[in-house]
This record gives C-alpha cells, structure tokens and sequence, in this order.
C-alpha cells in the first residue's frame, strides 16, 4: 500500500467519507434535493406538456418562496415537542413527520390535473413547495447536529453529493416514468426518494449533539422562542457583518447563472450541445468540485479553503465573458463549464461548512434556516430585476465582468473577517463541540 511522507495512506483518505455522520448527511441530501425538482424543471415540463401557457407556468415560481420564508416557522422544530412520536426524539421525530408531509404533498400534486383546475394544481405545488421547506429546516438542523466539528467539511460535501444525485433522479426518473406510464404514477415514484433520510435518522438516531433550547412555560415564553434564536445571533461579535457577507456572496454567481442560457441560445448552441455540456460535462465538474472541496477543507482549514472558494466562484464568470467574447465554441464552452461547476462545487462544501458552523446548537434549525434563505434572497431579488436590463445595456461580455465585480465585495469582506479574527469569534457552538474544532477545520 503507498504511503506518502507523511504517513498517511489512501485509506486515510477514503476513510472521512464512510464513517457514520457524513455517510447519514449523503441520505439526507438525497432526501433534501428532491422536493425542489418536484416543483422546478420537472412540474414545467408536466404543465407545458399540458398546454398550460407560459405566462402561467412562470407563475408558479411563487411555490419556492416558501424556501426563503422557512425560517418564519423554523422555530416550531426546534422546540414543540411532537405527540406520540415525540419519545423518539426531538430530531428523529420531526424528520419522521415532515418526510411524511412531503410524501403526502407529492402524491397530492401526482393527483392534481391541470386540465380540469390550475388553481388546484397550484395550491398542490404551493404544499409542496412547504412540504419541502420545512422538511429542509429539519434535514439541515439534524446533518449539523450529527456531524463533529471535524467533520462539517467532509458531511457537507457529502450533502451535496446527495442533493444533487437526489435532484437528478427525481427529474430523470419523472421523465422516464411519465413517458411510459403518466404523470400521476411519476410523481407517486418519486414521493419515494423522501424515504431515505428518514431511514438515516432512524438508524443513526438522536444526534448526540442536539441541545434542548430552555423549557418555555406559558405564552409570553412561547412567544420569545420565535426570536430567541435570532437574538442569541446577533449577539456576537462582528453579527450584521457576518449576515452582510451571507447576504452578498452569491450575487454575482447566482447573477451568472441567471442568464447562463439565454448566453448560449444567443452563440447558437443546441438543445443537444447544451444538455452534453451543461447538464452532462457540468454535473460531473461539479461532483469532482465536491470532492476538492471537502479536500481542500480538511488541508487548508475553514478560513484559507472559504476564502479560496470565494476567489474561484468569482474568477469562473471571467470564463462565460471570454465565451462571449469568442462566439460558439464547443471547447470554449466544455472548459467554462468545467471551471464553472467545479468551483461551484467546492465552494458548496466549503461554504456549506462554515455556515453550519455559526449555529447554536439550542438553536439550530432556526439559524440555518436564517442562514440559508438569507444566501440567496438577495441574489435572487437582484437577478429577477436587473440581469435582463444589464445584458441588454452592456452586452453578454460586458455583463459577465460586472458579476465578477459584483462578486469581489464578498471576497473582501471574507479576507478582512478573517484578518481581523471576526471569524472565529462567530462561530458557534456548532462548530466547537465535539471532536475538532472548525475553526481549524482540519480532520482529526
């Protein structure tokens, strides 16, 4: 067996990846990724195929707003206990209820027929969509609970393996299902792929490190838990910094990715150039990104691997601007795809991590919730207002060196976060208790 100079062998390599916590975070990535297809790429393509007109179809975008308004209710999972199955667990039993809510929610909207009511159909995807959202909350707060602190690089990235392999085969699995037996029995087969995180946590059972937010007694106590957790965040040191760069780190990604297609509709791609270069070359880019990612995490540490994921995911647009500049290239377009999902990879593990570390573990569903929505409200809220006005104004080239700029403030405000030690005052409890230290963020 080869063994480097250090002493380690690729079995210490491989070896992070199988143990218990990030083996159960790939189960509930699966689970996490699939409601979102549900209501994304694969309902516009059941509505299309059902003649529903495409100003129409637009409008159900709204079932997603339910992703960026969960940390409204996230509160009620850290602290109602639920009857019954509540002896389970706080965690475990809350995984149990919201995966059967979204099995519920699957199967209702496998039933709604377009045809005979929009409205129906909509409300159907509208449940889904909070279905989802809240089954979200309570996969995040448990992948964070049950994941070491050693372990937060390698466990995200093993999310993200799972979300994207969940994701896939809900949307191929629909297709594939649809054209041979209907949308109904499609959508029924995929309300399964719910299963696997509730498996995890009942096999992996309570996390260890899951803390018990303050007994509330009475209303005005009851009240105080939906802040609390808010509170507790903004607290620390360096607190509405740190929700700045949450805010601003995305945009010029997300930016990017808006008008990726309309990009390559204008050089003249293909349908089938397109699906070969980004949805085939680019998903693979991106599980090799996942892979660097958790590697880079575990060499560098939390600050050094962030930081550099920042520099890549910014740097990756400049590929887009010189694909614009240069027209239809098959090569050009294959290495910008490759560059733009790899970084895009790494950068979901490392930021990923750092994230899950600010939680307070009394809090941890509420503040990743706070923390998730608040990655990509911004983006989202600029990309849907400004991105076509931009291209039209400057072009595809230009366009595409303004979301490099618009990615350099949070690039910045990461480096000096990190000069100045705000950083590791902000992380919490999350990313302290337990084996390791995130801080270091290297595997023990």
């Amino acid at each position: 067996m080869a063994t480097r100079a250090d002493g380690t062998t690729w079995r210490d390599g491989i070896r992070p990846y199988v143990e218990r916590g990030p083996l159960a975070a790939f189960s509930l990535g699966v689970s996490s990724g699939f409601p979102y297809a549900m209501i994304a790429a694969t309902l516009t393509t059941r509505l299309a195929q059902a003649g529903v007109d495409k100003k129409t179809v637009t409008a159900f975008s709204l079932a997603f707003l339910a992703y960026n308004l969960k940390f409204l209710w996230a509160w009620i999972v850290d602290g109602v206990r639920l009857p019954v199955i509540g002896g389970l667990g706080q965690r475990v039993s809350w995984l149990l209820f919201a995966g059967t809510l979204v099995i519920a929610a699957v199967v209702h909207l496998a039933f709604a027929d377009p045809h005979a009511s929009i409205a129906a159909t909509a409300l159907a995807a509208v449940l889904v969509g909070v279905a989802g959202a809240t089954y979200d909350i309570v996969i995040d707060a448990y992948r964070v609970e049950i994941l070491e602190p050693r372990q937060l690089g390698v466990g995200s990235g093993m999310s993200q393996y799972g979300w994207r392999i969940g994701s896939f085969a809900a949307g191929s699995l629909a297709l594939y299902v649809s054209a041979r037996h209907g949308w109904t029995l499609a959508y029924c087969a995929c309300a399964m792929l719910a299963l696997p995180a509730m498996v995890a946590g009942v096999i992996v059972g309570e996390p260890r490190r899951h803390r018990d937010p303050v007994r509330r007694r009475g209303v005005g106590e009851a009240l105080a838990a939906t802040w609390r957790p808010f509170t507790e965040f903004f607290q620390r040191p360096g607190a509405v910094l740190i929700l700045l760069f949450i805010l601003v780190h995305k945009i010029g990604d997300t930016l990017g990715q808006l008008v990726l297609r309309l990009l390559l509709d204008s050089l003249g791609y293909s349908n089938d150039e397109i699906a070969l270069y980004d949805l085939g070359i680019g998903f693979w880019a991106f599980l090799v990104g996942i892979f660097i990612g958790g590697w880079l995490y575990a060499r560098l540490g939390m600050k050094r691997s962030v930081l550099l994921s920042l520099v890549l995911m910014a740097v990756s647009n400049v590929s887009f601007a010189l694909l614009a500049a240069a027209g239809h290239s098959n090569l050009g377009l294959a290495g910008a795809m490759i560059f733009e999902n790899v970084a895009s990879g790494i950068g979901g593990v490392t930021v990923v991590a750092y994230f899950s570390a600010l939680c307070d573990l009394r809090f941890t569903a509420a503040q990743y919730a706070l923390i998730s929505a608040a990655s990509s409200v911004v983006g989202r809220i600029v990309t849907g207002t400004t991105a076509g006005a931009l291209v039209e104004r400057f072009g595809y080239v230009g366009f595409y060196w303004l979301t490099v700029a618009a990615a350099l403030p949070g690039v910045l405000l990461f480096f000096w976060m990190g000069r100045s030690g705000l950083i590791d005052r902000s992380v919490g409890s999350a990313g302290t208790e337990g084996p390791g230290d995130a801080r270091d963020g290297r595997m023990a």
